[in-house]
């Protein structure tokens, strides 16, 4: 079977999950018997030789991702002729759109519809490309991929697209050999945090991620024994509003905005935090979740959307609209060891079921599906 991966979107280190989800996703692949894979990437997915992706075979569709129209204009004009010519039997898109005509069969990872359920997270020419091509990518496509159960009755209540085509597959997540903790008092010190306990958290700051209520909740807990929350993720137009809410509530001493940070980094964070908090609106699967768990960290998150179906009972689920219930959570998971011993044993287990092979394994089924008259 031979598959072309639809990367045209992807510029790397700065795609978010969906880059996640590529990475991830084509290394297990790679592993999968009977699979063959070409890549179709943008020039700026080219040009990074680091990925997976410069590991197959791969074709360069000529354009720059970077600019939505140029994205448009690759995957639906230049993608097909060019999969025609590699002689594909599936496209697979891995990221919402996908091309709509092509000697082939189509299959596209739809990961969650946030641009009906909270259109101000998109704006301008995305949103109105997001809202006419996820549609007719999941009307055209022989097969759809949702994440999570909640994301696969999203597609059918708001776009219609019937269940029956839809193939639910969950996302993976890499267990770490070991937690990094050896860089923890450097980072301690640099950070200027001394022993206070750290609560963690990790997104892109848009507006469903629901981070003004999290700031709200800090603010709630008496100041002798507040924690201090570490906030990395890419710098959105929004970063500037919640710094000056976390100003208002008096937290400038109980914050940090980290904005983007390395995957070294990243591990040093994990190994700090006491627990980790998640209190975003909506998700399509919420991968930090089972991140988290993975490290040996408990897990606190929003009981929306597909959070409480990928915590598995793993987590303490909260009202994220509730900020004093966030902040209860809190300080649950920094005053209760029991609890906590009994969060990280279930949240081991969780992320160790959900594995990116078991992802891969899974996917391959659904190309077989496409395939099948």
């Amino acid at each position: 079977m031979h598959v072309g991966l639809n990367l045209v979107y992807l510029v790397p280190g700065e795609t978010g999950g969906m880059e996640t989800y590529a990475r991830e996703l084509i290394e297990a692949l790679r592993d999968e018997a009977d699979v063959r894979l070409t890549a179709f990437v943008s020039r700026e997915a080219a040009a990074d030789s680091s990925g997976p992706w410069s590991e197959i075979p791969s074709v360069t569709v000529p354009v720059q991702a970077r600019r939505r129209p140029e994205w448009v204009r690759g995957e639906q004009q230049l993608l097909p002729r060019l999969a025609g010519r590699e002689g594909v039997d599936v496209v697979h898109s891995l990221a919402s759109t996908a091309p709509l005509w092509g000697r082939f069969r189509r299959v596209v990872t739809i990961h969650d519809v946030i641009y009906r359920v909270y259109p101000e997270t998109h704006s301008g020419l995305r949103a109105k490309a997001m809202g006419v091509l996820v549609p007719l990518a999941a009307r055209r496509s022989d097969r759809v991929i949702a994440p999570s159960s909640s994301t696969r009755d999203d597609l059918t209540s708001l776009l219609r697209v019937p269940s029956t085509k839809i193939d639910v597959v969950p996302e993976g997540v890499r267990i770490p050999t070991q937690r990094r903790s050896d860089g923890v008092p450097a980072l301690r010190e640099r950070l200027e945090i001394g022993a206070r306990p750290v609560v963690l958290t990790l997104s892109a700051n848009r507006p469903h991620k629901n981070v003004a209520r999290l700031l709200e909740a800090l603010a709630s807990i008496p100041k002798e024994r507040r924690p201090v929350l570490l906030l990395p993720g890419y710098q959105t137009p929004w970063e500037g509003e919640l710094q000056r809410r976390a100003t208002e509530l008096d937290l400038g001493a109980d914050t940090r905005f980290l904005g983007w940070v390395s995957e070294y980094d990243l591990e040093e964070l994990y190994s700090a935090a006491s627990c980790f908090v998640f209190p975003s609106l909506y998700e399509g699967f919420g991968l930090p979740v089972l991140e988290a768990m993975a490290r040996g960290v408990p897990v606190a998150c929003s009981d929306r959307a597909s959070l409480p179906e990928v915590a598995g009972g793993a987590a303490r689920l909260f009202d994220p609209e509730n900020p004093e219930a966030i902040a209860e959570a809190i300080e649950a998971l920094l005053s209760n060891g029991v609890e906590v011993e009994r969060l990280v044993a279930l949240g081991r287990s969780r992320a160790e079921a959900l594995t990116w092979k078991r992802t891969a394994s899974a996917t391959v089924e659904v190309y077989r599906r496409a395939l099948t008259p």
